[in-house]
This record gives C-alpha cells, structure tokens and sequence, in this order.
C-alpha cells in the first residue's frame, strides 16, 4: 500500500454502480461509473435486476477507473460498499443467484396468509396498526417468493440484500454490515441484530435464521479480497474490506449530519429527510428508524417514496420537447428544467401537488394517492413542473417538523444532497419552504464520501467519527430564505398544503376499495 491512504467507496445506487477513490481529506481522487442497464419488468409493477450484473458493473467500473491512471491497485488502503436499499437477493447453497434480484421499487404484493400469535394480534388491533402490518407483511418479499415460486424459496440457502451479495463477492464470507438492514426482513433496529426469537416478525414471513448472513458492525473488517475478486476487479488479493452502511445512511453522514440539529435532506429517486439521533428514537411511533452510518446511531427518517423521481415522470409525460432539444445542446432535460422555475412564481399560482404517487406504512397510509389541486386556464406545464418541486419541499417541512417534534431539537441548518440538490432555484425554493438555510455539499458523491468517512475511522486515521466528519465534510454553497417568499409558502403550507391529505382521505379509501 501507498504512504498516503486511498478508501475505495464502491457505491452501488439505482441508476448506476460508481467506484469513486477518496484521500483522507474526503477529496475526491478519481471517479468510474457504469450504468446499471439489466432491469426487467416481467409484469406491471415489477422491477428486477440480473444478480451477476451487479457484480460485472463493480468489475467494470473498477478496471475503468484504474484505466483512466489517476489511481492504481496498490494504492487503495480499504474498501467500503454502500448500495441502493432493500433490494433483495436469493443464493443457494454453493452462492449462486437462483433468480433475478427483486429492486426495491418493485410493487408485487403477496396475500396475507400468517398466523400471527394472539397477544400480537390483541396488540394491533387496540393500538389501530393492523392496517400497517397487514401492509408490511403484503410488501415483504420473502412471503411473495414463498407463496409464489416455493421451489426457489426452498432451495435458497442465503438471503442477502444487495449490499450482503457484493460484500460475499468480494470476501467469499456471506456476512453484512448491521448499517444496511433495511427492508422487509426480520430485523431489531433497536438491537442491530437479528429479532429474537419471540418477536412476532417471524410469524410474518417464513425465513430462517440460518438463510440469513451474518451480521458485522459498521466499521469492522468484514473480510479481504479474494483470489477471485481481485482477478474480476483488478483489486489486489487482501485488500481490507469493512462494513458500510445503506446509501443514504451514507449520504448523512457524508452531508456531515451527526447531530439532531443538523437535518439531511436528500433529492434522490426517494426523497427523504432525516435526523441523526445517538439513542433509539422512532420517527413515527411502532415504525423504527434506520441503523446510521455511525456505529450504535440512528436516522430517523421520513421519506417520500417516489420523491425526485417526480422529475423523471415530468420529463417522461410532459418532457418530450426538452429531452430532444437536450440532445442536441448535449446536455441533460433535467438541466432545461431549471428555466421552467425561473420563468414561474413562487406558489404556482395555486396550484398544489402532494406526492403520494405510492402508498406508505405510517402517513400516508396504504390507501393514499398523489393528488394535484388548484387549476385554472392560466396554468401551464411550467406550473405543473414548479407545483411538482414545491410539493416535494412541502412534504419535506412537514417531514422535518415531525422529526423535529420527535428529538425536541429544531434543525438550524439542512444538509441538502443528491440529483435535485444540483438545482439552485430547488435548493431556494427547499430553503424557502422550510424557512431554513439550506446547504449545498462541496461534493454530489455524498454516499460515496460517507463510506469513505467509515474507511478512514477503520482504518485508524481518525480516531472517532465527529473528527473524520470535521476533516472530510465541507460545505459549497448555503442558501439563505427569502422572506417575502417564505410568509407566502407558510401561507401555502399551513392553510392549504397540510389539510389536503385529510381532506382527501375519504375518497382515497374509496378508490381503495374500488381499485381493491
């Protein structure tokens, strides 16, 4: 190994797999990326992705990056993995894929079949979670592949998330970080282990203990790089690689939130915004938070499920003219978006849009759907896409004042990060909404920087999380709030923007049990 240390953060997201090379400044030495391109859709509402694939981006990325000569094999010091959430994967018993991997998008529901035990039932029922579990147990992936394709769910050996599969691949060792056990498994985020025994999640889906990989702590060595791995990735056989943590559990910790007063917010394909808590708090009650990124801490989280993906459903039903005018400019429709803030009012004259494209398992509830109130013959698609950025930003506020509720601490800063954070009219429209100065990161690769901040605490290069924070985390841009603009947004959110659900929730049910 080199003198200097080189963290090589392998960040595994939606769109793509990066393999990004990070000093222990938290500068970015160089880059690769490969776009993920093997997603199918059997059915509607289904989303899958060839496991192997996974793998053979990783390889491709890494030897694009060597290639490029910015950095070599020998100077990466250790390896971190942070990837997409809660996509699932099944191995039989010798590690091979036995079907394609379910991505977390993915909308199949399995029929509530489960004998949960009476206590836990009682429990439900008086404290009115019965709806919200029977949700949790339709969307668990494990009750779909048992009831659906049993022979695969007898013969899988191993179920690992996306993140356990590529720490395997590059190990040899079926062993995860506790920072990426998100999804619909049976874990105790209270704990960061596996439920015990008597805890009603193992009523609701039919997994073992023994199919599910061993759990390491963020930070620790998770294992070295094999023979095998190094001669697909190019990486040098023993190369340490430590337990990450999810990617936006990352995408906190590389914005440099490690206090409740410090909000993330991120504008990736699922909006979220959270706060880092170091004792166990739930967001919502009964719905627990997220293992952070920092070993024994907690992100409480409220997120918006289809959040900026919001903008690719613009671009796709509305957009067609900008995506071929991009082309020829060669750059990005999203980047010709910005002009249709530009040339609009704050407040879309009225028009107002929650984004409940997807139901949820807390608010809103199952039954929800996306709503767009307020037109008039005035309205343009310009509108529609400002309506659209703006009810994003309201569903953020009224996330970020539950949370704020919840750790008793008001956010004076928020930390603001992924594809929608490189807007500048985003970034004051987010600022403005939530009345709050809003940061820009110096770097977009937030998840990346993340991981690389656990590499440099494992290997011993700071001695704690807040001092790599200090060194690896700077900030680019800060956005202040207009106030005039701010008294309208407030005018906005609190008289129209926060009774819409409410007012709306009847009819949803209705369609729900029409639709049903």
């Amino acid at each position: 190994m080199a003198d200097t240390p080189v963290i090589l953060a392998i960040d595994n997201g939606t769109q793509s797999t990066r393999v990004i090379a990070f000093d222990s400044l938290g500068q970015i030495i160089d880059k690769a990326q490969v776009e993920l391109k093997n997603y199918q859709q059997p059915e509607k509402g289904w989303m899958e992705h060839d496991v192997t694939g996974f793998f053979v981006a990783l390889s491709e990325a890494c030897h694009k990056l060597w290639q490029q000569g910015h950095v070599a094999p020998e100077q990466i010091s250790g390896v971190v993995v942070t990837t997409q959430r809660a996509t699932v994967i099944n191995l039989d018993a010798s590690g091979q894929p036995l079907r394609p991997a379910i991505v977390w998008p993915d909308q199949r529901r399995a029929a509530i079949t489960s004998k949960r035990p009476f206590l836990w039932r009682l429990v439900f029922r008086l404290l009115g979670l019965k709806p919200t579990i029977d949700a949790l147990e339709s969307e668990c992936e494990i009750n779909w592949l048992a009831q659906n394709q049993p022979e695969i769910w007898q013969n899988t050996a191993h179920f690992v998330l996306l993140s356990g599969y590529l720490n395997y691949r590059l190990t040899g060792r079926v062993a995860d970080s506790v920072g990426n056990q998100v999804g619909f498994i049976p874990f105790d985020f209270k704990t960061l282990e596996w439920c015990s025994d008597s805890d009603w999640k193992w009523s609701c889906m039919p997994v073992k203990r023994e199919q599910l990989p061993e759990l390491v702590g963020i930070g620790e060595k998770l294992g070295e790089v094999t023979t095998d791995a190094a001669s697909l990735t190019g990486l040098l056989i023993g190369t340490p690689v430590f337990a990450g943590a999810a990617d936006k559990a990352c995408e906190v910790l590389g914005a440099g939130c490690n206090s409740p007063n410090i909000g993330s917010i991120s504008c990736g394909t699922a909006a979220t915004v959270n706060a880092t808590s170091h004792a166990y708090l739930e967001p919502r009650p009964f719905l627990p938070p997220y293992p952070a990124a920092i070993p024994n801490a907690f992100n409480l989280e409220i997120q918006i499920y289809r959040g900026f993906w919001m903008i690719h459903w613009f671009k796709e039903q509305f957009g067609l003219a900008d995506v071929e005018r991009a082309k020829s400019l060669g750059v990005s429709a999203e980047s010709l978006f910005e002009q249709l803030l530009l040339e609009t009012a704050a407040g879309a004259e009225g028009l107002i849009m929650q984004p409940y494209w997807n139901p949820g398992l807390g608010k809103p509830g199952p039954e929800a759907r996306g709503s767009m109130i307020g037109f008039t013959d005035t309205h343009t698609r310009a509108h529609v896409y400002r309506a659209i950025v703006e009810g994003l930003a309201f569903a953020l506020r009224e996330g970020k004042e539950h949370l704020e509720s919840r750790t008793k601490q008001p956010m004076s800063v928020l930390r603001v990060s992924g594809g929608g954070s490189q807007s500048d009219a985003v970034m004051q429209i987010l600022a403005d909404v939530m009345n709050c100065p809003t940061e820009r990161p110096a770097t977009f690769e937030a998840s990346g920087l993340g991981a690389a901040i656990i590499g440099t605490v494992s290997l011993g290069i700071y001695s704690n999380y807040n001092a790599a924070i200090d060194a690896m985390t700077h900030v680019r841009e800060r956005f202040i709030p207009n106030a005039e603009t701010a008294v309208l947004y407030e005018k906005l959110y609190s008289q129209v923007y926060s009774k819409q659900y409410g007012r709306l929730f009847p009819l949803y049910k209705k369609l729900q049990n029409i639709f049903s």
